[in-house]
């Protein structure tokens, strides 16, 4: 009996141990640093035992709760207003330098995370910003399809913009807070849950996903078939320095595979080069310009570094050790499923040292890993060739921020979808929807930036997947109640994907802030193509969001395109008067339809309101696409 009663009060004091040990687990994202929205009820949510006691406290009021049967426990805490530093204590866990402001979801592909860092030569001011009331964080990578994720990944934290700081962040997230805060005085959050490359399907919830026919069927064909055929290359170690590559083929590069007749797929590039006695053994820097889509570079058999999409300058450092006086090899493993896929030209490559440099265009050897899989007749245009990745980043990196509050969204996406801008129009109207209502926030407003300029000009009118997606980003902005577009087919670069200028993105998306959240009275859009009129040998243009009147940025209108009935477009003459624009040419006797700013890079239109906002791309006809001959290169 006394070691059954010596038995019983360990575990007795064991448990009570347990329970005194026991603490509540907060979301990655409720961290020091962290920002709350303003003016609005605001959700603090986490994990205890079944039935644990919680109290909540922030700024002198406190709030209980307990989690349930399946540990979980949330507080609506009351609205405050914009303000900070504050403590934000959940039972014994302290949470501090919460600021209260304005918070955003920023979200998409690369342009929505490329780093302040690559912006530095152009903008000086970065690396010496000192904003503490300004902060931002990246939600890791997460693709997480069929599985809807509760919390984000370890491994980040909320940034501020001070100077050790600052290189952190992603530039629109950056320019847009900085922006906001010196326009408002009101702290700013930025949660940036962006992956470079991917697609808007991956992005929505997976139920309005598949209610897409062509999507449910793409689903059913890759759970049908889920392994693709081996990469030769890495089974046979292409990479590695004594590999025999004599039986390969040769090319010149930089160029695009279409230009050099490559299959596209799995394509490896080896090269050798003479590394000179001041480079043997010490660090270098390998430069690889820019590579579509994925890549993995090789120096001696080690991997120096790699890049899973198209876009960012390849820039690797090469390890001490790894060079070697004499004959050296660089290998590089190409994911090549772009329609322009390769290495891209007027890039740098070369191999940079302290006392030398090697120069690396010329002649390589190259050999297929892998041969691009052959979609299925019917299969979703555009859609991965293995596997069914829709709704993975949605579930891995969304779903997770639920119970955050968000003034709104910003979305930056379209070029991995650029060629399929009639199926586009549906997806992005879907995730508007879904998104507000996931969220619980019919009103939640949602600003899309438009795609910038990209790719060749062309001396003639051209049709364009980049038009035709700008088309259906503007046909969503236009039937979709408190969404902003903001056009910026001058802030691009016709040989980079990623331009650098997200600053003056970013104050025209202020504009739509405080037009849709602020209530002002601003004009924050650039004339919108209402219809139009024929008279005789002209067409006549009427316009939305005039502003204070229609305005040429610059000297006489440029970039309209005029065709008759046998749908042959030509540049025009167009005229400003009043409202309106006419439109004509002396090609064209008897016009039916105009096109404006209707290419992969308009840059120079140039119709604008007073207010100096661009006006959006539009055509007046309906017609199915027109090559042209046009070189289309839209993944990113």
């Amino acid at each position: 009996m006394k070691a059954f009663r010596t038995v019983a009060v360990a575990l007795l004091a064991a448990a009570a141990l347990q329970s005194a040990d026991a603490k509540v687990r907060l979301p990655q994202v409720i961290s020091d640093c962290m920002v709350i929205r303003r003016d609005a009820p605001v959700k603090v949510w986490g994990w205890a035992d079944p039935g644990e006691k919680v109290t909540v406290r922030f700024d002198g009021k406190h709030w209980f709760t307990q989690a349930g049967d399946d540990g979980r426990w949330s507080v609506a805490m009351d609205p405050h207003p914009a303000g900070g530093p504050y403590l934000l204590e959940v039972n014994e866990k302290i949470i501090r330098d919460v600021l209260v402001g304005d918070v955003w979801l920023l979200s998409g592909q690369s342009n929505q995370e490329t780093p302040v860092e690559r912006l530095v030569d152009r903008y000086p001011e970065i690396p010496v910003s000192n904003n503490h009331m300004v902060r931002m964080y990246k939600v890791p990578t997460s693709d997480r399809p069929g599985e809807p994720q509760a919390d984000i990944p370890q491994g980040e934290r909320w940034h501020s913009a001070i100077s050790s700081d600052v290189m952190n962040w992603k530039a629109l997230a950056y320019f847009y807070a900085m922006e906001a805060y010196e326009k408002t005085g009101v702290p700013q959050g930025m949660m940036v849950s962006s992956l470079g490359g991917s697609r808007i399907e991956s992005w929505i919830p997976e139920d309005r996903l598949l209610a897409f026919p062509q999507i449910a069927r793409m689903k059913e064909e890759a759970l049908a078939s889920e392994n693709a055929a081996a990469d030769r290359g890495q089974l046979e170690g292409w990479h590695r320095e004594d590999y025999d590559d004599s039986l390969w083929d040769s090319v010149m590069e930089p160029a695009y595979l279409s230009e050099s007749g490559i299959e596209r797929g799995v394509v490896w590039f080896r090269k050798e080069i003479d590394v000179p006695q001041s480079m043997d053994g010490r660090h270098a820097r390998i430069l690889m310009g820019r590579l579509v889509d994925g890549d993995e570079v090789y120096v001696n058999g080690t991997l120096v570094g790699s890049t899973s999409y198209f876009g960012p300058p390849r820039k690797y450092d090469i390890p001490a050790g790894v060079l070697h006086e004499g004959r050296n090899v660089v290998a590089v493993r190409l994911t090549a499923n772009a329609g322009d896929a390769g290495f891209v030209p007027d890039k740098p490559y070369r191999i940079v040292a302290d006392e030398a440099e090697i120069d690396l265009t010329g002649s390589w050897k190259y050999r297929v890993g892998r041969t691009a899989a052959r979609r299925q007749p019917g299969a979703f245009p555009g859609a991965p060739r293995r596997g069914f990745t829709g709704a993975g980043l949605f579930n891995g990196m969304v779903n997770p921020l639920k119970d955050y509050s968000f003034c709104g969204v910003i979305w930056y996406q379209g070029e991995s979808n650029a060629s399929e801008a009639a199926a586009y129009e549906g997806l992005l109207r879907a995730l508007v929807e879904s998104w507000r209502e996931f969220f619980s926030s019919p009103d939640l407003p949602v600003l899309i930036c438009q795609l910038p300029n990209y790719m060749d000009k062309y001396d003639h009118p051209t049709d364009s997947d980049w038009a035709r997606l700008r088309e259906a980003q503007l046909k969503v902005f236009r039937s979709t109640p408190r969404t902003g577009l903001v056009v910026g087919y001058d802030t691009g670069e016709y040989n980079d994907i990623h331009p650098l200028n997200k600053k003056d993105l970013a104050k025209r998306l202020f504009l739509w802030t405080r037009q849709l959240c602020y209530g002002e009275k601003v004009v924050a859009s650039g004339p919108v193509y209402e219809g139009m009129k024929i008279e005789g040998d002209r067409i006549v243009l009427s316009f939305s969001s005039t502003g204070g009147g229609l305005r040429s940025r610059d000297g006489a209108l440029r970039h309209f395109a005029i065709a008759g009935e046998d749908g042959r477009f030509v540049w025009a003459d167009a005229v400003i008067k009043g409202n309106t624009v006419v439109v004509s040419s002396p090609e064209v006797p008897y016009p039916v339809a105009v096109r404006y700013a209707w290419a992969d890079n308009p840059d120079e239109a140039n119709l604008i309101n007073r207010e100096g906002l661009l006006a959006s791309p539009f055509r007046t006809d309906e017609r199915g696409y027109e090559p042209n001959n046009v070189r289309m290169n839209y993944t990113n």
